[in-house]
């Protein structure tokens, strides 16, 4: 009863993603576990029921990132049984988040990501939808999921914008580059010519069965181009992002304005962009202290 109820909440009260509510309702399950072999009621969880479980499942944990997504998921739970009065006062209020160490992203270089899309086969029959692709998510830095869930109904091509549906079920308009918006007209033209399923009609980016494509699929094929290009960084189809903000920054673009493009909440995480090669540093202080003129 009262899982249904925090899935209703999660969904409509928080207004998360499905992957964000699986993630706490496993997390959920953990607990529950946890405290059954205990012979504990997850509702009458005390302060040191919970911090007993911290430490216990924290040993089979090193990193602190998935450790303070599983305390997340413990806050939010003990959050929604306050505010719907099955609990007078949040046990996990005192419980503290392992500090994470922020890590700069991947960019890849306008070279590297050229080198990536030259190893498109263009003949096969997801050619101009795998180049529609890669340029959606670095021209228009878009994350995965939003790439996945994009509508058709949703793009504008004659004004140039996109309405995507971010985090927290938030819209955002963000614009179509001009290359991108010319390899999905390639892309809508095969599209054409699949047997689309009923569901995926209004799906944008679609694989050979004519359903929707999965993100694992995305992946793979930003994987499998990198890897065909030779390049040996940690790359995902978010680095594919994390180089557009990059490359705006770069460029001139105002912090504001990538903050918005992205689908920040907050500019304190736009901000990770503002980190600069350490050439870069050297060239400058090298090229604009007055000592060295």
């Amino acid at each position: 009863m009262i899982e249904r109820e925090y899935h209703t909440y999660l969904k409509l009260e928080r207004g998360l993603s499905s992957h964000s509510i699986d993630a706490y309702e496993r997390d959920l399950h953990r607990l529950k576990m946890y405290m059954g072999k205990h012979g504990i009621d997850i509702v009458h969880a005390t302060f040191d029921d919970l911090q007993a479980f911290v430490f216990d499942v924290f040993k089979e944990i090193d990193s602190a990132k998935t450790q303070a997504r599983l305390l997340s998921g413990i806050h939010s739970f003990y959050r929604f049984l306050l505010y719907h009065h099955y609990i007078e006062q949040d046990p996990s209020e005192l419980l503290e988040m392992p500090r994470i160490e922020k890590k700069l992203p991947e960019v890849l270089s306008l070279e590297e990501i050229d080198a990536m899309i030259a190893q498109i086969d263009m003949s096969k029959a997801e050619g101009h939808r795998n180049r529609a692709i890669i340029e959606m998510l670095y021209g228009s830095g878009l994350r995965v999921s939003e790439l996945v869930d994009l509508r058709l109904s949703n793009i504008y091509r004659q004004e140039g914008y996109m309405r995507i549906l971010g985090k927290g079920n938030k819209q955002r308009l963000v614009p179509i580059s001009p290359e991108a918006d010319k390899q999905l007209e390639y892309w809508l033209e095969d599209r054409c010519h699949l047997d689309i399923k009923p569901e995926a009609k209004d799906i944008a980016f679609l694989n050979h069965y004519g359903r929707q494509l999965t993100r694992a699929m995305i992946f793979t094929i930003v994987k499998r181009l990198a890897q065909l290009a030779g390049i040996t960084k940690t790359i995902s189809p978010h680095t594919l992002r994390h180089s557009f903000a990059t490359h705006l920054l770069q460029n001139g673009a105002d912090l504001r304005i990538i903050q918005q493009l992205l689908g920040h909440e907050s500019i304190v995480t736009t901000e990770i962009y503002t980190h600069v090669d350490i050439h870069d540093l050297r060239e400058a202080v090298i090229k604009y202290h007055p000592e060295n003129r």
